[in-house]
């Protein structure tokens, strides 16, 4: 656990003493967490943001680098908080928890559940995962001395059935949580400007999250990329990020369908829902006019909704567990049944464009 106040290792340290089944050690600041890597060889890694003599993206860097790990950032809800940490998770961190505000002695206790669930959920992140971030890294910095090894992935026996949509309607719903951002980086900018239908997105995440992940997006993708702030009528070529820590769900007007937020609903605990995005779909266009991608996060959101959406005869794609930084969300679609095709993350964008072609 990295992080500059004494106070707040300390109290990382009774969080995790609770637990009793931990070992931890802590560090000051970036440079010192380097030093204890081959010494302590960790499981997990926590790491705070801002730092003296070396800041938390540049000993996220040098980690993934030279002994990739799954790391946890723990960050503020600010603005630049949130720019900072959309960085970090492109660089490889696996989650991060909201650090809490205003006296942190006396509301850590409301952070603690989150946090031992994310460490507990990275712990599992397999080390291929890992792998792989580390060579995203050092292409990154010009110094990717290894190929990339081809796995070969798991693949659904399901026949493939046309998409038929009336009057050229049609959703793709895109799913995802742990692991997500860089998910969603690497299936939207794969995507062409004409793209044909509108795709909406529930990547779970705080309020103050979800612009700057759209904002990030539109910069480098050639579909146009926004926020779901308000009731928004959905077009070709663009992408609906929904609104963190409510929902996305889908409606209609006279001019078409909408992308709109909605509070929170009792039955949905995970923010913004895969399951209700897809449920409120489905009363709107036929499930032949529908397809749902589920990718890397832990739990089970959007399997339920979208193994419905299978058996209502709508497609469904599951990222395959060779490139999903946690493969929860899309292994229970797997699980279920409700997968027609199980396909890696580098392969998903171009199925889209023939299934929707």
């Amino acid at each position: 656990m990295v992080d500059d106040s004494a106070l707040v290792r300390k109290l990382l340290s009774q969080v995790f003493a609770a637990e009793g089944d931990f070992e931890t050690q802590l560090a000051r600041d970036g440079r010192e967490a380097l030093d204890k890597l081959t010494s302590f060889q960790p499981d997990v890694i926590t790491l705070d943001i801002h730092m003296p003599l070396m800041d938390g993206l540049a000993c996220l860097d040098r980690i993934m680098v030279e002994r990739p790990c799954p790391v946890v950032m723990v960050s503020s809800l600010t603005a630049e908080g949130a720019d900072i940490t959309l960085e970090a998770l492109r660089l490889g961190a696996v989650d991060f928890v909201a650090k809490p505000t205003g006296a942190v002695s006396l509301r850590m206790h409301e952070v603690a559940p989150e946090l031992v669930q994310k460490v507990r959920s990275a712990a599992g992140v397999r080390l291929r995962s890992s792998a792989r971030l580390r060579e995203r890294v050092q292409h990154r910095i010009g110094s990717a001395t290894q190929a990339r090894q081809e796995r070969t992935p798991v693949r659904s026996t399901v026949a493939s059935r046309p998409v038929e949509a009336r009057s050229g309607e049609g959703l793709v719903l895109v799913g995802t949580s742990t692991g997500g951002p860089s998910a969603l980086e690497a299936l939207l900018t794969a995507l062409p400007a004409e793209f044909p239908w509108p795709i909406l997105v529930a990547q779970h995440m705080p309020a103050s999250f979800t612009d700057a992940l759209a904002r990030r997006l539109d910069k480098i993708c050639a579909l146009t990329v926004t926020e779901v702030a308000k009731p928004t009528l959905v077009e070709a070529g663009s992408v609906y990020i929904g609104r963190g820590d409510a929902d996305i769900i889908v409606s209609r007007r006279a001019a078409g369908l909408i992308a709109m937020p909605a509070p929170s609903e009792a039955g949905y605990p995970w923010h913004p829902s895969t399951d209700r995005l897809v449920r409120t779909a489905m009363q709107q266009l036929s499930p032949s006019q529908i397809i749902g991608v589920l990718m890397t996060g832990m739990g089970d959101d959007g399997a339920g909704a979208m193994t419905q959406l299978h058996e209502a005869g709508g497609r469904t794609i599951a990222e395959d567990e060779t490139t999903a930084v946690v493969w929860g969300m899309p292994g229970e679609l797997v699980k279920a049944g409700g997968a027609d095709h199980i396909l890696p993350m580098h392969e998903i964008a171009g199925h889209l464009q023939a299934m929707v072609s």
